[in-house]
């Protein structure tokens, strides 16, 4: 039996490119980021700039194609890894009054402009009773699986075969998968899910 998914999926929003990064710009992002934000956890543990110490680490965390990692290819000016719904929301505040360009990252893609790394956002929670997912967009497909096998050895989701694919990515580009002839695309298997819309959270 498909399972239907309920995904929290925030908008890809692409602005204008920023071309220099530097601390002042990464200073600035800290900044907007703090008044736009809800909660009050320190959104500078969140930040990692070329000189973090860590940054080569996060970078590394989850790419799938290590050519991404050489280093003649281009690397984001920093990266966010929000903590919560409403970091999500500051950014693409942020990244539209500074004027960036930024790319959401769950999977381990896209490496241009502020890459919006979703690796906190990540919870699955299944209800086999009402047949049914909440998914948070920094989750993988291959996680979404094994959740649901957890829950029922007959529930299942007819998303794609690779399990290092962000599910956010993937169900709001369509997906495809092994299923599709017979329960369709993983996007019509969607119910309602959480976005940034005019800068505000909309279910």
């Amino acid at each position: 039996t498909p399972i239907a998914t309920i995904f929290s999926s925030f908008l890809q929003t692409y602005y204008s490119l920023a071309t220099s990064a530097n601390s002042s710009t990464a200073k600035n992002f800290i900044e907007c980021v703090s008044i736009n934000s809800e909660l009050s956890v320190p959104v500078v543990t969140t930040i990692f700039t070329p000189n973090t110490s860590s940054f080569t680490s996060v970078l590394g965390s989850t790419p799938t194609n290590l050519k991404f990692l050489e280093p003649s290819v281009p690397k984001p000016q920093f990266i966010f890894t929000p903590l919560h719904d409403s970091h999500v929301q500051a950014a693409v505040i942020c990244s539209k009054q500074l004027g960036f360009h930024f790319r959401v990252r769950s999977g381990g893609h896209d490496y241009e402009g502020v890459s919006l790394h979703l690796i906190n956002l990540r919870l699955v929670h299944v209800d086999i009773e009402h047949n049914s997912a909440w998914v948070q967009a920094g989750a993988t497909i291959g996680e979404l699986y094994y959740k649901i096998s957890q829950k029922s050895k007959v529930h299942g989701f007819p998303a794609g075969i690779c399990p290092t694919v962000g599910i956010g990515g993937h169900i709001t580009g369509g997906g495809y998968g092994a299923m599709l002839r017979k329960y369709g695309l993983p996007a019509d298997k969607l119910e309602s899910l959480m976005l940034t819309v005019e800068f505000s959270m909309e279910k």
